[in-house]
């Protein structure tokens, strides 16, 4: 897909990616935008660093599951297009979070990079079981490696996921933005707007926080009539040391 109006950078367990997906969603409808959901892989932005030292139990755990549905999903394009990675991100986004709670421990969250995991996924998308083979294919990982890069050159590497580039080549990109809450259909573009117009401007590089609100999803135990506790996120994660 070369003409979209949008790329989205996504690795399917990052809660963060998955709201913000949603709101992108409400905006392409309303707005008719085309949008090409293209790789970004949390473990392989985190490659460099000791998991045991620098992040909670779960987070290897979970980051490499994120690896692994994205070798699904580049197999995925390759053999369905890339109108297919939609559908697929949209049930595998809500297969891991619009779902009950999830406790945070290791074993629960390398469950979503497992067959087992994928299988109910793949079949009510009418998509081939044998895709889920892909989740051990190695070889694919240079082709997330590749989108990682280029989602990196686009907004400098102190990032996470998602990454935005409106228009492209040449529009703008942007990491997030970080929501916590879905706004309302009536409020969905006109966020778009001021995020859109705030990055045009050459001159800007950071609006940033780093306070966040547990999202809005039911697998992290919010419900959307509640705001969830505030936390603070060290480089875009709960890192414990910096």
């Amino acid at each position: 897909m070369t003409d979209a109006d949008l790329r989205f950078y996504f690795d399917p367990v990052c809660p963060f990616a998955w709201m913000t997906s949603k709101w992108v969603r409400m905006v392409a409808e309303q707005r008719d935008y085309s949008v090409e959901w293209r790789f970004i892989s949390l473990r392989l932005l985190n490659s460099h660093i000791d998991y045991a030292a620098h992040f909670p139990p779960e987070y290897e755990a979970g980051h490499t599951a994120g690896l692994r549905l994205l070798r699904m999903c580049a197999a995925t394009r390759e053999a369905h297009g890339p109108e297919a990675v939609d559908g697929l991100y949209a049930a595998l986004g809500a297969a891991v979070f619009d779902r009950e709670p999830v406790p945070d421990e290791a074993g629960f969250h390398a469950r979503r990079g497992t067959a087992e995991f994928v299988a109910p996924v793949l079949d009510g998308l009418g998509l081939p079981g044998g895709l889920a083979d892909a989740l051990d294919d190695t070889s694919r990982d240079a082709v997330v490696q590749a989108e990682t890069d280029e989602a990196l050159a686009l907004t400098g590497k102190d990032v996470g996921t998602p990454i935005l580039h409106f228009e492209p080549p040449e529009g703008v990109a942007f990491f997030g933005p970080v929501i916590s809450r879905l706004p309302s259909e009536q409020d969905a573009v006109p966020l778009w707007d001021h995020v859109v117009g705030l990055a045009r401007f050459g001159g800007f590089a950071e609006l940033k926080r780093s306070l966040r609100e547990l999202p809005q999803l039911r697998a992290l135990g919010v419900p959307t009539d509640e705001v969830g506790v505030t936390q603070d996120w060290h480089g875009g994660s709960r890192r414990q040391k910096k």
